[in-house]
């Protein structure tokens, strides 16, 4: 409120759309989940709708839960949509604008808001990526990121480097013109390396720490990635044609902890580890269910080569399901 008064600006990021993560039935546990895909329908009040994010799947927000046809369905979990309400309850004379995919679908919408925020016409800027860098407003002396862990918690070996990288982005946005200012993380983990690395600006404290993380997993740059991904309507087939190509690698051990882990190949400089095959976290979307065999390799060249031969070796129908990916972005 005193900064609302003072005329000073504050930006909200929270990484996720919608009102509520999802729906659940306080009497039997029923959650709406997307028919084609493995995930929750995210809830959006104003149009009273659940949606999947991944598919574009659509519907009407039941009233009458249809697991047990009781009537205490709740939302649970939040998004930008619930945050904006929340905000214009605490503080009804600020002036309040919701960033993210849902409000900005219209040609020129974003920059519109880009334009009414860096004005002075809003007080409050709620968002997600999209707010994250590249905006200087020099009104802006808070920032407020919520649910930060949601960042840590990603099933992805870069996950702590990009809530760093996330944390430290967002946190700029304030105090970029002559006033100071304050930077508020929502987190259960504030001694995590990446919140207590970003609250300081410290690259390189963030930077020897994650980098003994990754030489004892052997994650790059200690390694190279390939990520192979199997889709398909059968979840059996989807599995089977990744045990295919990993009998075709000549993965025959099996690691001290059960899992398939092979190392091959003329000492450790030319290692190939092979994890799985494995469901992909997100494992079942637009109605394919996903499949991963991830392989390590010190050697790149040595593991080219051998997946030529091995890709040679299977069928047209195999090949048509698989998607290989060297350097992978995302293990999602």
């Amino acid at each position: 409120g005193d900064r609302i008064a003072k005329g000073e600006q504050t930006i909200l990021f929270l990484n996720r759309r919608g009102f509520a993560m999802f729906l659940l039935c306080r009497d039997c546990g029923y959650t709406t989940r997307c028919p084609h895909c493995d995930v929750s329908l995210t809830f959006h009040q104003a149009a009273h709708k659940l949606t999947c994010h991944h598919c574009g799947y659509e519907r009407r927000a039941p009233e009458i839960c249809p697991g047990c046809q009781g009537t205490r369905l709740r939302p649970f979990g939040i998004g930008t949509e619930k945050v904006e309400a929340e905000v214009r309850k605490l503080f009804p004379e600020a002036r309040v604008l919701r960033m993210d995919r849902d409000t900005t679908a219209k040609k020129d919408t974003h920059l519109s808001m880009l334009r009414t925020f860096r004005d002075g016409n809003a007080d409050i800027l709620i968002g997600t990526q999209m707010v994250a860098k590249g905006l200087d407003f020099a009104g802006v002396t808070l920032v407020g990121v919520i649910s930060a862990d949601t960042a840590l918690n990603m099933p992805d070996f870069r996950a702590s480097e990009r809530a760093f990288q996330l944390l430290t982005q967002v946190s700029g946005r304030a105090g970029r013109g002559f006033r100071p200012g304050h930077v508020f993380v929502q987190t259960f983990n504030p001694e995590h390396e990446s919140v207590a690395a970003a609250a300081k600006h410290d690259y390189e404290t963030f930077y020897r720490r994650e980098i003994i993380n990754r030489r004892e997993l052997s994650y790059p740059p200690f390694t190279r990635l390939v990520n192979i991904v199997s889709q398909g309507e059968d979840v059996r087939a989807a599995e089977g044609r990744l045990r295919t190509l990993a009998s075709r690698l000549g993965a025959e051990k099996k690691s001290d902890l059960g899992g398939p882990l092979l190392l091959f190949g003329a000492g450790s400089d030319g290692d190939i580890a092979i994890l799985g095959p494995a469901p992909c976290p997100l494992s079942r979307l637009k109605n394919k269910y996903r499949w991963h065999l991830l392989l390590k390799t010190t050697d790149i060249e040595l593991l080219r080569g051998r997946l030529r031969e091995a890709w040679a070796l299977l069928s047209q129908t195999d090949r048509m399901g698989l998607t290989i990916d060297v350097d992978p972005l995302s293990l999602l």
